[in-house]
């Protein structure tokens, strides 16, 4: 036979385009429109239905950046039409390349029912089926003309990021209005022969498979007659009919199809038109349900649902039925979905106490998953979290996206810093956006790495970001392939009842230990400092609120503010979303963060003050408030009492210019140049920089990645530095005892105050910054003289090491890494630590010199300057605080990294307050105390073990105890953990390495 393979598909191709589709449509008739245009931010629907409404026409322009226009369609259904499905077609103007980011729209009834979302793959609103004819039709349209922001030219500086700045510019033009016949037959048609054509695309041309499907396309296309394609649609289906019932070979890959719509909460667009988008991605999922018996929709991050009920109960309401239905289902347990490289312990904690007790008060469904598909890269904490909430299972696919190397599993179980394993997922479907294309199944079944030890793996199916979530084409397309010879098979299900099965058959997976690193997205780490000093403030702040009102509360009756502290956890985690948090979102995002972390601290500063002036009392004792987990100046964790002071400071010039600090643990040299050329560990006798280097290093780098603006750092910026050493003053600070630096490059200026607290023994860094570079990357650096190959990067609950060295491409990949309050270095016998009080991106290297020596350099990242998605980034000014700890433990790197986030506070009382709680051992380190969220008084205290070692410990209650509970982060009891005992409130705790525990301790 003669090979016509590409003839034949070149025929499909253009006739499916050109002829068959069009006709899916083959009558329409245009509906009357008028709009009014809300001249501000989003209005009530009732506000928007009844608004005054001018004539418009198709081709018209329409919708300022950010804008709302109501749009009325009427008309009348032709008597021609009756008995004949009929649906409206409303095209906006969408661009079908961009479902997501730009302008869509959610249909209503004149009562103000939603009805379903318009999307640029989802334009359709059903009429009837049969219809009456003379029908009057009547819909409203509520329309975000939301700007493209990311277009055919991505990453190029916009001023569309912000409402201040956007302009007001008609950004799209109103495309079709109309009335329309929808031909079901044809419809089907199409989607025949788009499965099979995928289908046969992924075949080998020299399957026999392949070339039974070509020629029974052939034979369809054959039997349409391209001037009567609704008329002989039925007959090239029957054509088709014996190639799409061949069933699916019985080794066939299983695919669990889940609807899905992955929302960012804030991205390329602010908070409030993420609530839109998913008012409008839930009417559509609901309504989607409705017709399609066999569909299974998932959502994630209970703050979307959270907004749903407040802000469209209408929609909630079919959400409501859907959940009890087992159909729509709640997913992930988490309040968003966070980054989680940078959150804190307890905020990471707090992610899944709020998601899932969200889903649990609601619906009474527990997620036994964590839905994480597009996080940046995952801490090595997490698993034992993730298992601390009473979940069991993590899906993300972000990890595909790595630059360098291929990750070796899709199923395995994923080992956290204290051991705990976690049975994890990546979709070998590359996408979190499937869309049942047959090269999206194919390359599915190629790429799953576990073939031979398992069979199944995920699709998350559905445009995301507002693109409307699901479509009847994907669910079309998914019946078809349910048992389909030649490819994967595909069925609907829960993510439970995907992971259920995929545990049961692989009950042994490879495992992966320590962090689950993305090899892209590194810059996520530094890009907009002001958010991320503004997350960390906040989680600092959150702690003290919590212990001095949990203190006050049950020594003094001070009221507990459950719901103020409910809503701001909230409104932190909210801001921990995996856009916003790595600062990947617009102008428009951040500039409403600052805004609201400003709000949270004045609260939380409220909270605090209150809580401390009941415990305090009326008197004129200079009291010292301590709310950091150990002992300083002589005041106990979560205690008060007059500080103790010890030792003194000492500054003297050198001839060279430059000063000596000393405060007799510590003696540091600053040169001329206002570079740390010395710092001396007096008892040990021990330099700490390395020999002819210098630390409080400010250098600058070009820093344009290829692509991902505020989102990379490629390697190559290390081609290029420009050493900051020139300085305009190097003087003593103030008080005598410092020394302040003023240095001035670009169009910046940098003032730093070096600093040696009298009694400790460290450097502190204060930075200032007046940044007003572009495309520049600051870092901070310290070379210091210790050989090392491993390096200590405090994450979730304690920390993991990192290598210093490149030995393998995986190391080598990881060039920017993050760290919450410190890194720490050591030698056996010795080592440094440099800690911080907001950064997160920081890279550790080694060099060995001429000497023989090792030179380990610590950088700090302080700022970059992206201009996409803000063109704005980080100018102004910033301010940062870091310590160098020369001589310190791992137990010295955990305390300071408290100290430096927790500063001390001050107040006169009468006299001492007492901790509420004590732990004997600095290893064991409590990150909270609270009341029980339940209200009943009971205390709860969450602590760790955080030097990496086993701990004995006894924790001491400072109030009468009548028993105490081992509970999981909601604070329900572990039924198979024994409680420990209590004697006289006094309870002994023994610890794994890094172990998490919760007790709730009943007041007596």
């Amino acid at each position: 036979m003669h090979d016509d393979r590409t003839l034949v598909e070149a025929r499909l191709r253009r006739v499916l385009d050109e002829r068959i589709r069009p006709a899916v449509y083959p009558e329409s008739v245009p509906l009357d429109v008028a709009v009014w245009h809300a001249p501000g931010e989003p209005v009530p629907v009732a506000e928007g239905l009844a608004a005054d409404v001018e004539p418009v026409t198709v081709g018209s322009r329409w919708g300022a950046p950010w804008g709302t226009s109501w749009f009325r369609v009427t008309g009348t259904v032709p008597e021609a039409w009756a008995g004949r499905t009929v649906e409206a077609v409303l095209d906006l103007g969408f661009d079908e390349n961009m479902p997501g980011f730009q302008c869509e729209g959610l249909v209503y009834r004149p009562d103000g029912t939603p009805v379903k979302g318009l999307n640029p793959r989802n334009q359709w609103v059903r009429i009837g089926a049969p219809v009456q004819g003379g029908e009057e039709v009547r819909l409203h349209v509520e329309a975000a003309s939301n700007p493209v922001v990311m277009d055919y030219r991505p990453f190029t500086p916009t001023p569309l990021g912000d409402l201040e700045t956007a302009g007001s510019d008609p950004q799209y033009t109103l495309t079709r209005m109309d009335l329309a016949v929808l031909d079901e037959t044809v419809w089907h048609l199409v989607t025949d022969l788009e499965v099979l054509g995928e289908l046969m695309a992924e075949l080998p041309v020299d399957s026999p498979r392949r070339w039974e499907i070509l020629r029974a396309v052939e034979r369809a296309l054959d039997a349409v007659d391209l001037q009567d394609v609704g008329g002989t649609a039925e007959r090239a289906r029957s054509r088709l009919t014996d190639v799409l019932a061949a069933p699916a070979v019985p080794s066939a890959h299983r695919i669990s199809a889940v609807g899905h719509a992955h929302i960012d909460s804030a991205w390329l667009w602010p908070l409030r038109e993420t609530v839109r988008k998913v008012a409008r991605t839930a009417a559509n999922m609901t309504a989607l349900l409705d017709d399609e018996p066999d569909f299974v929709f998932a959502m994630s991050q209970a703050q979307q649902w959270a907004w749903v009920k407040e802000h469209r109960p209408e929609v909630w309401a079919r959400v409501k039925k859907a959940v009890a239905e087992g159909r729509f289902v709640p997913a992930g347990g988490m309040w968003v979905e966070s980054d989680t490289n940078m959150p804190g312990s307890e905020a990471m904690a707090r992610q899944f106490v709020h998601g899932k007790r969200f889903f649990l008060d609601e619906f009474g469904v527990e997620n036994d998953e964590a839905w994480l598909p597009d996080t940046f890269g995952f801490a090595a904490g997490l698993p034992q979290i993730i298992k601390a909430a009473g979940s069991r299972y993590l899906l993300t696919q972000k990890i595909s996206w790595s630059r360098t190397n291929r990750f070796p599993h899709h199923t395995f179980r994923w080992e956290g810093i204290d051991g705990t394993r976690i049975f994890t997922h990546f979709p070998p479907v590359d996408t979190y956006n499937c869309s049942m294309r047959g090269a999206e199944i194919a390359h599915a079944v190629r790429n799953f790495k576990d073939k031979g030890a398992a069979r199944h793996s995920l699709a998350p199916t559905g445009w995301g970001d507002g693109g409307g979530g699901t479509t009847r084409e994907m669910v079309a397309k998914a019946a078809r392939l349910r048992d389909l010879e030649g490819s994967a098979t595909v069925t609907w299900e829960t993510p439970s009842a995907f992971f259920a099965k995929a545990e049961a058959e692989n009950p042994e997976p490879p495992v992966w230990v320590g962090e689950l690193y993305l090899e892209l997205h590194r810059a996520t780490l530094t890009s907009q400092a002001g958010t991320k000093q503004g997350n960390r403030r906040s989680e600092h702040l959150l702690r003290e609120a919590e212990l001095w009102a949990a203190t006050a509360a049950v020594r003094t009756g001070f009221p507990y503010p459950y719901a103020d502290l409910d809503r701001i956890w909230k409104t932190v985690l909210l801001h921990q979303f995996h856009d916003i948090l790595p600062g990947s979102s617009i102008a428009w995002v951040h500039r409403e963060a600052r805004a609201t972390y400003a709000r949270v601290a004045d609260e939380l500063g409220g909270i605090i003050d209150a809580a401390q002036r009941a415990l305090a009392g009326e008197g004129s004792v200079p009291l010292l408030f301590n709310a950091a987990p150990h002992t300083r100046s002589g005041v106990p964790a979560g205690g008060a009492r007059p500080a103790e002071m010890s030792g003194r400071t000492t500054r003297a010039e050198r001839p060279d210019g430059g000063h000596v600090l000393d405060n007799g643990l510590l003696r540091v040299g600053v040169d001329a140049r206002g570079l740390v050329d010395s710092a001396l560990d007096l008892a040990a006798g021990r330099e700490t920089i390395a020999p002819g280097r210098t630390g409080n290093l400010l250098q600058l780098h070009q820093d344009l990645p290829n692509m991902w603006d505020a989102w990379d750092v490629d390697e190559f910026y290390r081609n290029t530095v420009t050493d900051l050493t020139d300085a305009d003053e190097v003087t003593p600070g103030d008080d005598g005892v410092t020394v302040r630096i003023v240095r001035t490059f670009g169009a910046s200026r940098v003032t730093q105050v070096l600093s040696l607290p009298p009694g400790e023994k460290r450097l502190v860094v204060d930075t200032e910054v007046d940044w007003h570079e572009t495309e520049k990357f600051l870092k901070l650096a310290f070379p210091l003289d210790l050989h090392t190959d491993r390096y200590a990067s405090e994450t979730q609950f304690g920390h993991f090491f990192r290598p210093t060295h490149t030995n393998t491409s995986w190391e080598a990949a990881k060039f920017e890494a993050c760290n919450h309050r410190f890194v720490h270095l050591q030698e056996p016998d010795w080592g440094v630590a440099v800690v911080n009080d907001g950064t997160y991106g920081h890279d550790v290297t080694r060099a060995v010199r001429g000497d023989g020596g090792t030179t380990t350099t610590v950088r700090v990242s302080l700022l970059r300057a992206p201009r996409f998605p803000d063109p704005e980034t980080d100018q102004g000014v910033h301010r940062f605080r870091h310590a160098l700890v020369p001589g310190a433990s791992i137990g010295d790197a955990v305390r300071e990294g408290w100290r430096v986030n927790l500063p001390e506070r001050r107040l006169h009382g009468a006299g001492e307050v007492a901790p509420l709680v004590t732990v004997d051992r600095d290893s064991v380190v409590v990150t909270a105390v609270k009341l029980a969220d339940d209200g009943s008084g009971d205390v709860v205290v969450r602590f760790h073990e955080a030097h990496g070692a086993r701990a004995h410990a006894t924790l001491t209650a400072g109030f009468p105890v009548a028993g105490v509970e081992v509970t999981d982060l909601l604070e329900r009891p572990l039924a198979d953990t024994a409680p420990p005992a209590v004697d006289d409130g006094r309870i002994t705790v023994r610890l794994r390495p890094f172990e998490l525990t919760t007790l709730r301790l009943k007041q007596a």
